[in-house]
């Protein structure tokens, strides 16, 4: 466009030099249309502007961050000039448009329309728009391009992706001891009794009760109501700029899933808390529990005004970590004073594991892992299958 922009000012002035050296009528012609094509151009934009129309459309306006969804859009020229060229540009931040057409500039003759049938990806959990964010006019002559936003854009809701692990490569060794100590603690007897079923070990059948009933009974088996593992989440929204805080809220909640998946899949009850007060604790002993929990997490909001490290405190001051075999803290942030908390947690034997998703150097930290104090970095680019 430069380049025209160039040509055509170099023939205006060609044309100013031949009116004042020549004169004459044709040279005057050309000096005057030369001077008037400029803004005839932009009156033909403005034109255009304001009477093009684009029309576009989603499968569904709530979807999951990485779940392709149907997508279509449609030029359409309701006028009875042509329209030279209209461009078209798409939110790329957040999400992108699997298969874009092979010309991002189209010519549409009086009454003509152009539809489009592809799909988009949303990268991120949150609220934000998608599709056409903005449409390029430009003249027949390609001096001028003006950009408008599009009138009515679509926003969509995005709930976080669920990724499932089948094992904690990170922390194989807790995972095991969990699922061992979560076994243990289903072994007390109990006197009361049902009929014998094929595999119950000969030391619980009861024998007095077999007596009695003339049939085979064995006594049931009771769990004590322990606690497996503590989730802790933060909530604190660290910057106001979107392209910096949905990465790595997004990663954070996918974590959290992850894990939280990985445990009720394997029948280790696990209480999940975070920074926000009014989240409270939820309990997930199992899949469907784990359904429950994913829905709230679609409506878990992130706030700059929640203090993570109060919260840790009050959990600590309460007693409520210290009830459990495990505590996973899935972070943003990680300092010496949390370090310090977790300390007071494992002296009471307890197993402490940090996952802190920043883009930050992570690595004077992590070494100073030990066996009972875990940290592990996780970057929003990172897979969390390889990573967990």
């Amino acid at each position: 466009m430069r380049k025209r922009r160039a040509v055509f000012g170099s023939f205006w002035l060609l044309s100013l030099v031949a009116i004042s050296f020549y004169g004459g009528t044709v040279s005057y012609g050309i000096f005057f249309a030369l001077t008037l094509l400029p803004f005839l151009s932009l009156f033909y934009i403005v034109c255009v502007w304001c009477r093009y129309r684009v029309y576009q459309e989603i499968g569904s306006r709530n979807i999951v961050s990485g779940q392709s969804v149907p997508y279509y859009f449609v030029l359409q020229n309701e006028d009875k000039f042509a329209f030279a060229a209209i461009g078209i540009s798409f939110f790329s931040d957040f999400s992108y448009v699997e298969e874009l057409p092979d010309k991002m500039e189209y010519e549409l003759l009086p009454g003509e329309r152009y539809r489009y049938e592809t799909s988009f990806v949303c990268r991120y959990r949150g609220e934000y728009e998608v599709g056409i964010k903005e449409v390029t006019i430009s003249d027949f002559l390609r001096l001028f391009r003006v950009r408008c936003e599009v009138r009515e854009t679509k926003k969509v809701i995005v709930a976080p992706k669920l990724i499932r692990i089948y094992e904690l490569k990170s922390v194989s060794d807790i995972s095991a001891m969990l699922q061992k100590e979560i076994a243990a603690h289903a072994t007390e007897l109990d006197i009361v009794t049902r009929e014998y079923v094929s595999g119950d070990a000969l030391k619980q059948i009861h024998w007095k009760a077999t007596a009695r009933e003339q049939k085979l009974m064995s006594r049931r088996l009771i769990g004590e109501e322990k606690e497996g593992a503590l989730l802790f989440f933060d909530t604190h929204r660290y910057d106001e700029r979107p392209p910096v805080y949905l990465p790595l809220e997004n990663r954070l909640l996918e974590t959290v899933l992850a894990l939280t998946l990985f445990l009720s899949e394997k029948s280790i009850p696990v209480t999940v808390c975070c920074s926000r007060d009014k989240f409270g604790q939820k309990c997930v002993n199992g899949i469907r529990d784990f359904g429950d929990f994913y829905e709230l997490t679609k409506e878990l909001e992130f706030d700059k005004a929640e203090d993570t490290k109060n919260r840790i405190r009050h959990m600590l001051n309460s007693g409520t970590v210290l009830n459990q075999h495990v505590v996973f803290f899935v972070l943003q942030k990680i300092d010496y004073e949390m370090l310090e908390m977790a300390k007071r947690i494992s002296e009471n034997g307890i197993i402490v594991v940090f996952y802190v998703v920043t883009e930050e150097n992570m690595d004077d930290f992590c070494a100073m892992s030990d066996a009972n104090r875990r940290i592990i970095a996780i970057t929003p680019q990172d897979r969390l299958e390889e990573i967990l």
